[in-house]
């Protein structure tokens, strides 16, 4: 910033606080202040841009207790004054001279400006500006623009099927050791990253929060894979059900088992759907989806291997790979 904002720009009014305002209810004032006229808060309104900005500005001066030491003994010498280069010949007023006049020698005798030895440059504005020169880190004038936003921290949990898929609010470990809440939506996958607004470290200047990212893995379960919003299943069928048709139960995640009709003559591979039994997500609710696997029996007594030879005898002479074979040289 300019040493002329600096005499121009009453930080203290902006913010609406006295010169003695302490750090903490300068802190609770410029919250209160950003939240008001955020331009997230005032879409399209420029006064009210431009207020946060002036109170951004200020509070990154008056938060900082050596820029704010080093401000206020400039607002005490120059209450006003210019750094302007005088004009209108010599004796001209408004200029540097003017403002600093007491300290360089009554009677318009220049004091020599150099560096190291006593009484030069730094000698002069050691107390008022930190005791480093300018564009230092330390002292000096530095850059604004606002308060800094937090840093961005990163976090991992693992949890169970049903608890990613129906959402809950679990309680993680902060990295100050603190614990934190978290809603975790219905639905999430494995692998999946979630924003969580706010919730990672604070502005050192008291400004936004940092956000966090949390990276979920998901424990696999022994029968229902997520697809979407869908639940996915396989069912098996014997292949009596599977030819002749029949009325079967198939299981739901946390609830009853609910009937499905299988047609005579199901393949494998065909899907059957029971709608409104998958994921209940805020953009809406997904089915669950059965993939029917014809069990075919591995061991058959006597009396079953006649039954079955005597089907294959009746039953009509095809091959059902000829279409595939076909399909394959062309």
């Amino acid at each position: 910033m300019a040493s002329q904002d600096w005499f121009d720009k009453d930080f203290y009014a902006v913010l609406g606080v006295s010169k003695d305002v302490t750090p903490a209810e300068l802190k609770k004032v410029y919250r209160k202040l950003a939240r008001k006229h955020h331009p997230d808060s005032n879409p399209g309104d420029a006064a009210s841009e431009a207020k946060f900005k002036e109170i951004s500005e200020a509070n990154s001066v008056l938060s900082d207790p050596e820029q704010r030491r080093e401000y206020d003994q400039v607002r005490a010498m120059g209450n006003g004054a210019r750094f302007t280069a005088g004009s209108g010949g010599a004796g001209a007023g408004g200029g540097f001279e003017d403002v600093f006049g007491g300290m360089f020698n009554q009677g318009g005798q220049r004091t020599q400006f150099r560096q190291g030895g006593g009484g030069g440059f730094d000698d002069i504005f050691g107390g008022m500006f930190g005791g480093g020169g300018f564009g230092q880190t330390s002292g000096g004038y530095r850059g604004f623009g606002g308060p800094q936003k937090g840093r961005d921290m990163t976090a991992s949990t693992t949890l169970d099927f049903q608890t990613a898929i129906v959402g809950e609010t679990i309680t993680l470990q902060a990295s100050n050791g603190k614990p934190m809440k978290v809603r975790i939506p219905a639905g999430v996958h494995d692998g999946q990253k979630i924003k969580l607004r706010g919730r990672g470290e604070q502005s050192p200047d008291g400004g936004e929060a940092g956000d966090m990212v949390l990276t979920v893995a998901v424990r696999k379960h022994p029968v229902f894979e997520l697809d979407g919003k869908n639940l996915r299943l396989d069912v098996p069928v014997t292949f009596a059900e599977a030819t002749l048709g029949a009325t079967i139960e198939v299981p739901t995640l946390g609830g009853d088992p609910v009937r499905l009709r299988v047609a005579p003559g199901t393949p494998s591979g065909r899907v059957l759907r029971v709608k409104g039994r998958g994921v209940h997500a805020k953009d809406g609710v997904g089915d669950l989806l059965a993939t029917v696997q014809v069990a075919v029996p591995a061991h058959l007594n006597d009396k079953a291997r006649e039954a079955v030879e005597a089907l294959a005898a009746a039953l009509p002479a095809e091959n059902p790979r000829e279409d595939l074979i076909a399909r394959a040289r062309a």
